[in-house]
Order: structure tokens, then C-alpha cells, then sequence
């Protein structure tokens, strides 16, 4: 998949810099443009929360509140957003027909998990936060949009500021692809070609377990060859130690990868949330972008 545009929906209280810095680096890196959004939630949408015995003045204190609220965090993303336009040296430009790398900051108000799944089904990527135990329910809501209703891959931004305040990211160096055969994963494959194909070294993960055969690495590393791509293969141990998740997330950071390229909820959602899973893991505790496709 040719990659042209991002899209950085900005969601919560959350520091809006690590995920603006990534989106902003990588869409300097591939030559794209890229769309950093600001969400701001509808005042109105605060009055069906208050509950009854409220009165019209107090609604009305409540409403003014959320929306200067809205404004003064629109303003505060916005500096941030000037900010690394300046040191990435990227052109502030919407033109389709501009040449290289650019960046937009665009504003909307509404429901986060809407505006993202519309935004994001014009757009060739959505970078989000990775939802973290002290986040707020936007952010949750934002990446839940951007994974299901959106039609698009997603690449999850860690939290924390990743490279440090002004040294240059990289990411996609060296891309990790955990690979069990699955629809899902296949689609991230093919959504993240364009990255893994860029990228300087390609490691296919399998794990050793009861689900997932070793035998499926090469089937992928072929399939990789006719892209240009020739990777290694690595089986690394799931049974009767840590989970998959964690055993992956470890193998990652022991080679030190950069970008992790996998599917998103193989098995049911509502089931990973009860019993746990590969994806739930990933997304609770990745201290790395993960690049994931529903």
C-alpha cells in the first residue's frame, strides 16, 4: 500500500507531543503529507452527563467551562504543533500538488470516535496515543474508532517522548513483523509494505505455542522476497514461561526493533478483553510504535 497521508487525531489530556512528534517524523521520513487534527468535544455533549436538578444557569456555567476548556487545549496543541513543524523543517501546506513533505493542522468539534473514523477512512494511516491506566476515556475511544470503524491501519504511538525533546526519531529501521498466518496480520503486511520495504533490516516472529506453527515464517519470508525484501526468520518461545504478548514484546527489545508490524484482535475483542490476549498486551504495556491493521 502507497502511503500519501496521515492523520494525527489528538485526543484527551494526554501530552500531545509524543504523538505528534512520531507522526510528524515519519511523515518527513516517507515524504507525505500529514493532517495533525484536534478534536474538540461538543459543549452540548456535556448535558445528557449532568444528570437532573441541575439548573439552566448552571448548564449553561458547565457548557462555558468545557469550551474554554477546549479552546485554551486547542491552543496549547497548536504551539505544540508549530513547534516541531519548525525543528523537523516541514512545510505548513494542505496542497495535494506541494512536493515533499508536508503538515496541516486542522480542527473539528464533536465525538472523538466518530470524527476519527471519518477523518481516518480519507486518510492512508491514522497515528494514535496508546491509551495508558492514567488516560481519559477519549483516548480509548479514539484508537477503538481508528482500529474498527475506520477501514485503515493504525500505527499506536508509546507514551513518553521517544527519542527525547529535540533528538531525531527513528522508526522503522529495523521492522519486526509478528506473523501467525491470520487475515489480520496479512493486511497489516500489506498495509506496511511500503515501510517494510524502506526499512534497513525485516524480522519475521512466530511463536512457538499451541496455535502457531514455526512453518509459517517462510511462507512469509518468500512472499517478502518477491517485494525486495529478503528477511530473517526467528521463533521465539511461548509455552510453559511468559504469555505470547510479552514473549513478543521482549524478542523485540532484545533485537532492537523499532517498529512492530502485527494484527489486530485475530481472535474477539470482547474475548481478549475477559480472558486476555496478544493484542490486549501489546496495546496495555508497548513501549515501541506498533504499526496494526483490523
Amino acid at each position: 500500500m502507497t502511503i500519501r497521508t496521515l492523520l494525527v487525531p489528538l485526543a484527551g489530556a494526554e501530552n500531545m507531543t509524543p504523538v505528534m512528534k512520531l507522526g510528524l517524523a515519519l511523515g518527513q521520513d516517507l515524504g507525505v503529507h500529514v493532517d495533525v487534527l484536534h478534536i474538540q468535544s461538543d459543549p452540548k455533549d456535556t448535558i445528557p452527563l449532568l444528570g437532573e436538578g441541575m439548573s439552566v444557569s448552571m448548564i449553561e456555567d458547565m457548557m462555558q467551562i468545557a469550551e474554554k476548556e477546549g479552546g485554551e487545549r486547542a491552543s496549547e496543541g497548536r504551539k505544540v504543533f508549530d513547534r516541531l513543524v519548525s525543528e523537523l523543517g516541514l512545510s505548513v501546506s494542505d496542497d495535494p500538488n506541494s512536493e515533499g513533505a508536508s503538515a496541516s493542522w486542522s480542527e473539528d468539534i464533536g465525538r472523538n470516535d466518530e470524527i476519527t473514523a471519518r477523518r481516518g477512512r480519507l486518510s492512508d494511516l491514522i497515528v494514535v496515543a496508546r491509551p495508558t491506566a492514567s488516560s481519559d476515556v477519549l483516548a480509548t475511544l479514539t484508537l477503538n474508532a481508528a482500529l474498527f470503524d475506520s477501514g485503515r491501519p493504525v500505527l499506536v504511538t508509546p507514551p513518553g517522548d521517544q527519542g527525547g525533546a529535540s533528538k531525531p526519531l527513528s522508526v522503522g529501521g529495523h521492522v519486526a513483523i509478528s506473523w501467525n498466518g491470520s487475515a489480520e496480520a496479512a493486511r497489516s503486511v500489506g498495509s506496511a509494505m511500503g515501510m517494510i520495504t524502506k526499512a534497513e533490516k525485516v524480522t519475521v516472529l512466530t511463536a512457538d505455542s499451541d496455535r502457531t506453527s514455526a512453518a509459517r515464517a517462510p511462507e512469509l519470508a518468500d512472499y517478502l522476497e518477491w517485494h525486495g525484501v529478503v528477511p530473517d526468520t526467528r521463533t521465539f518461545a511461548a509455552q510453559g514461561g511468559p504469555s505470547i504478548g510479552e514473549a513478543l514484546l521482549a524478542e523485540c527489545g532484545t533485537l532492537g526493533v523499532d517498529l512492530l508490524v502485527m494484527g489486530a484482535y485475530t481472535h474477539s475483542r470482547v474475548r481478549q478483553l475477559i480472558l486476555g490476549g496478544v493484542t490486549r498486551h501489546v496495546l496495555e504495556t508497548a513501549t515501541l510504535p506498533v504499526f496494526m491493521a483490523h
